[in-house]
């Protein structure tokens, strides 16, 4: 089966949901669930034949994950009323048949909300379902994957502003990947780990690069607040053949899950990498105040931004000597001032900070913002020592309707000009301590980097055009607006 022959029939699925009570936010709850426990039951019906056709009926039968009695597909496929009862207790049948590697790992989806979720309606999914064979011999892991990570993004462009929540833009993934360049056998580390994307392209990175990626399984990590988007994530790498690495539920800031008992503090890694909620309120500062981990060395953010919690968390992440992170932040980072003015500072004056990379705006589901990757070591080679390289690489996009998207050939110039770490005109500065002291210890790309006067300014018709879509969205904004103002009974007290 090819790719796009998988894609196609696995999106009909989420249409077989449209126009149903289940919220399209929710959709992936429900479809790549049923996706992994086919995949499973499958690959199980495959083992099982090989081993059949080997040693006859009589043998010790052995498979990579246990299917037990009553809990196959199969079984859930000849169920006629009650489906969602029969699918809750196949995959709770699984899960605890596998309790190493599959405890928890189809989430807590409502499977038997009949008001969501009518016996027709899951009926009709498991139908579709069944037509697929997606067991080995059919379906490669890299393809079964894919198309796996074709459904996340799916659902991500559907909810868009929802979407922030869990995914990543691939290509921001790999960009920061090629600037990490993780190695094979390394420890990997995401404390926001959404669907697990940036885990899976470390492994991929070094998988192109000729590497064995087998190297990394035990060595990948990741802790996600969100139950079902964590069981996702666990899904995505178990599909795309990582079997040995350990993704935790719970809120990082709060609960940090990976610590080291030896040491009294959190476990650290070789790569931590992260694309963390922009500006998070409410953060647990609380907490932080007597934080038995020692987060706050720099400072303590304030309760209404926990950008630089996430940074102070992820340094104390690092290795010692081979550590290095690179981390998403909203460009405000970079300047603002306060507490986080001051934290900045402490990380430039213990020479953590390497480089500073500015994206184009728009770029990331929910948020219109432009957004930068800070990219830190725990130990600098001694010729970026004392030195900061500050891009500019806002212009480096591809324009769509609703959203920009990053390109190939943008990421290869922007990981060109990190490993050349010279100044490069109109984008890019290596910058001395000294300079950004002077600066009053801003990061403010804008500070050290200026693009000429006259380019990157639209012709009229463009800017006519940019305001059109601008107009377009303020209009929906609006109507947006006043559907909830109504829905709560708002619009009545304003008119009155």
């Amino acid at each position: 089966m090819t790719l796009g022959q998988l894609e196609s029939h696995l999106w009909e699925a989420a249409n077989i949901l449209r126009g149903s009570p289940v919220d399209r936010t929710d959709w992936k709850s429900y479809i790549l669930p049923l996706l992994f426990f086919k995949r499973l039951c499958d690959v199980w019906d495959e083992e099982h034949a090989e081993m059949v056709a080997t040693y006859g009926e009589a043998f010790a039968d052995e498979h990579r994950f246990q299917v037990p009695d009553g809990c196959h597909w199969r079984d859930v496929r000849e169920t006629t009323a009650n489906v969602g009862t029969a699918i809750v207790n196949a995959m709770r049948g699984i899960e605890r048949a596998n309790q190493e590697h599959l405890y928890g790992v189809f989430g807590d989806t409502p499977w038997t909300n009949k008001e969501c979720l009518p016996d027709d309606l899951l009926k009709d999914l498991i139908e579709h379902f069944s037509a697929l064979r997606l067991g080995n011999q059919v379906v490669r892991n890299d393809i079964i994957g894919d198309a796996y990570e074709y459904l996340i993004k799916k659902f991500a462009d559907t909810t868009n502003k929802k979407a922030g929540e869990f995914y990543t833009p691939r290509s921001v993934v790999r960009l920061m990947v090629d600037l990490l360049e993780p190695q094979e056998g390394e420890t990997i580390y995401d404390p926001a780990c959404g669907t697990g994307g940036m885990l899976l392209a470390c492994v991929e990175h070094v998988r192109e690069r000729g590497g064995d990626p087998r190297t990394f399984f035990g060595r990948l990590f990741g802790q996600e607040k969100n139950l079902t988007t964590s069981s996702v994530a666990r899904m995505n790498l178990l599909l795309h053949g990582v079997e040995d690495f350990q993704i935790e539920r719970g809120d990082t800031l709060r609960n940090p899950v990976f610590t080291d008992p030896a040491t009294g503090g959190l476990a650290t890694f070789d790569i931590v990498i992260a694309n963390p909620p922009f500006s998070l309120e409410k953060w647990g500062r609380e907490v932080w105040e007597s934080d038995p981990w020692g987060r706050a060395f720099a400072g303590l953010p304030t309760d209404k931004s926990g950008d630089f919690a996430w940074v102070q968390h992820m340094v104390k992440s690092m290795a010692p000597r081979t550590g290095a992170m690179a981390v998403v932040l909203p460009q405000g980072a970079l300047f603002r001032g306060g507490v986080e003015g001051k934290i900045r500072q402490h990380l430039l004056k213990q020479d953590l900070i390497e480089a500073v990379i500015g994206l184009a705006p728009n770029l990331f589901y929910g948020t219109g913002l432009a957004a930068c990757i800070l990219l830190l070591r725990a130990k600098k080679q001694p010729e970026t020592a004392g030195k900061v390289l500050i891009c500019d690489a806002s212009s480096l996009f591809r324009k769509d309707r609703s959203q920009n998207h990053l390109e190939p050939e943008h990421a290869e110039r922007i990981v060109g000009w990190y490993h050349t770490f010279e100044d490069v005109e109109d984008h890019c500065r290596v910058v001395g301590l000294d300079e950004i002291e002077q600066e009053g210890w801003t990061l403010n790309i804008s500070r050290y980097v200026l693009p000429p006067i006259g380019k990157d300014i639209p012709s009229l018709p463009e800017a006519i055009a940019d305001f059109k879509v601008a107009l377009e969205r303020v209009r929906e904004a609006e109507d947006a607006l006043r559907q909830e103002m109504a829905a709560g009974g708002w619009l009545n007290e304003v008119k009155r």
